[in-house]
């Protein structure tokens, strides 16, 4: 440490000790410049103007500022305007011949290319030239003709109609679907007033066939262009597992064909209560694939329900859609007793006061009350086994099911059918009415199983029908076919 008030003496220890280390240098007297310089040096040049307002370090910061902004001032060139240049508009042929150069959106009429602009030399045409031929297509609509798209298209009637006609020899021009595609092609025309004479017309008429209409000379030709079909049927295997729609969809069933399997086996058996995960299905069905890649699959033919010791395997036969009969040749249809007339049960199955005889009998059938005329339908197939009067039942007919199965309805006011004719489910046997012992428009239903009377809504009934001679030599032919087909053959 040095001490102000002796400069030079260097103190270590005590006041008797003997002085050590280097004597001081003196310092060397600076000049004139480097004085100002090193004044210059502590100045604050920068004061905040914010602090100590009225000293003299404010007001010199005030001074400074007020210099430098003079200065500035008087140091400024002035504001002269600087003179540019402006681009006349284009117009014309020159605007035309810019804008395919710049970068514009073609909403605003860009292009694309370097094209000739118009000048002097180019002469307006008086008409637009046509195109030698124009191709073009047209779609039939729902409800559409075949003439009538054509002449949309911009065919002439003449054209129109002899395409129709030479479509007509080879399918039926009806029989058309809505969608179908037509590709035309339409050729030089020598006036503008007329249309254009068709060239060539190409369509798919039918899943298999293909036509085409070529012009020679005046007249139309037609081509017919068959297509292979592969009508190997399709043949779908797998097992039920938690849900069998799902699991049929997976191995690459349609769902249509789908539906159709699980309609056709839950005629004969329950689907929740008697299929199992364990269970395995087996579904052919027609299938019919064409050269040109496309694929359509047609009616369920066999549905199949293995269950290991038992198994359903039931065909389709018969006429137009035909019914399911088992693999053995027996159809069986079962149904539950429907209400054969729309009304209200007035009178249920049972003993009861009758209504005119005014003592307590039983009512061995169900009374439904209905307005007079209703329609009356038979509740299952069956064989009228009587139609007409039967005393307290007034008009009367009694159809017979098999089995031992056979029901009545009484009190008709018309019959319409007769003795010995078969009936089918739904088909109108009579019409309410208030004939015999009765106090009203009404039906009286009666079911009798193995001659007893039994209450209509306890009853299931079925019929059952048998193939036999060439019928049933030609359906297990069927049945063999079908089973015959291997799995995966789609």
């Amino acid at each position: 440490m040095f001490l102000r008030e002796q400069p030079g003496i260097e103190l270590a220890g005590g006041a008797g000790t003997r002085s050590f280390g280097r004597a001081l240098v003196p310092v060397k007297d600076l000049g004139v410049y480097d004085r100002l310089r090193v004044g210059a040096a502590r100045v604050d040049w920068v004061p905040d103007l914010g602090a100590q307002i009225g000293s003299l370090t404010w007001w010199r910061g005030l001074l400074t500022c007020t210099a430098l902004c003079a200065g500035a001032i008087l140091t400024a060139p002035g504001l002269r305007p600087v003179s540019g240049y402006v681009t006349p508009p284009l117009s014309g042929g020159e605007y035309d011949e810019a804008q395919t150069l710049s970068i514009a959106p073609i909403a605003y009429g860009a292009s694309t290319g370097r094209r000739m602009a118009a000048n002097d030399l180019v002469r307006p045409l008086t008409e637009t030239p046509e195109r030698p031929v124009i191709d073009l297509t047209a779609t039939l609509g729902d409800g559409d003709s075949f003439g009538a798209a054509l002449q949309r298209a911009g065919v002439g009637r003449n054209d129109a109609a002899q395409a129709a006609s030479l479509v007509a020899d080879a399918v039926s021009v009806g029989d058309l679907k809505p969608g179908t595609v037509l590709s035309l092609t339409l050729g030089r025309r020598a006036d503008r007033s007329i249309a254009r004479p068709l060239e060539h017309l190409a369509f798919r008429a039918r899943f298999d066939l293909n036509l085409a209409l070529n012009r020679e000379g005046d007249a139309l030709s037609l081509d017919r262009q068959p297509i292979a079909i592969d009508r190997t049927p399709l043949r779908i295997q797998g097992l039920v597992g938690s849900s069998l729609y799902r699991s049929a969809r997976a191995a690459g069933a349609p769902a249509k064909l789908v539906e159709a399997y699980i309609k056709a086996i839950a005629a004969r058996i329950s689907i929740g209560r008697d299929v199992t995960a364990a269970d395995s299905f087996d579904i052919v069905a027609d299938q019919a694939r064409a050269a040109t890649g496309e694929v359509q699959i047609g009616k369920l033919q066999f549905a199949g329900l293995d269950q290991g010791a038992k198994k359903l395997q039931l065909v389709r036969w018969g006429d137009g859609d035909g019914t399911f009969w088992d693999a053995k040749g027996q159809s069986e249809r079962r149904g539950f007793m429907g209400m054969p007339v729309a009304g209200r049960v007035t009178s249920n199955f049972g003993a009861r006061m009758h209504p005119l005889l005014g003592f307590l009998r039983m009512h061995k059938g169900m009374d439904i009350g209905a307005p007079y005329g209703t329609p009356i339908y038979a509740a299952i197939d069956g064989v009228v086994a009587f139609a007409g009067r039967n005393r307290g039942y007034g008009n009367f007919v009694k159809l017979n099911h098999g089995g031992g199965i056979a029901t009545g309805y009484g009190h008709m006011s018309r019959i319409a059918v007769s003795p010995g004719t078969r009936v089918g489910r739904g088909q109108v046997i009579g019409y309410v009415g208030s004939t015999g012992m009765s106090t009203g428009p009404h039906l009286h239903w009666e079911v009798w199983k193995n001659g007893v009377a039994v209450n209509p809504r306890s009853i299931s009934l079925s019929s059952v029908a048998v193939l036999s001679g060439a019928t049933l030599r030609a359906f297990k032919a069927k049945v063999a076919n079908l089973l015959s087909v291997k799995p995966g053959s789609h």
